[in-house]
């Protein structure tokens, strides 16, 4: 069976998706990111501006699930932060 790639996430900011690139490469997760040139010249044009987060078929739930733990995490210390500003 050939392993593919396969798109787990879509980004409107280059930043966002670059952090969730590096994010799975913690975890030993080879990612690809398609589309960010595009979405740096024509950023805020919706259509145009979509970053592709893409893995490997085979490692798809993990990275899913790393990035929805990750997510989780960043959601519950934002009011933390806020709070102490």
């Amino acid at each position: 069976m050939e392993d593919k790639l396969v798109t787990i996430a879509e980004y409107m900011d280059s930043m966002e998706a670059e952090l969730a690139l590096q994010t799975l490469a913690d975890y030993g997760i080879k990612a690809f990111l398609l589309g960010q040139h595009a979405a740096d010249v024509y950023a805020g044009v919706p259509a145009v501006a979509r970053v592709k987060l893409q893995v490997m078929q085979s490692d798809e739930g993990k990275a899913k699930q790393i990035l929805e733990s990750e997510e989780s995490s960043n959601e519950a210390a934002e009011p933390e932060e806020q709070g102490e500003q």
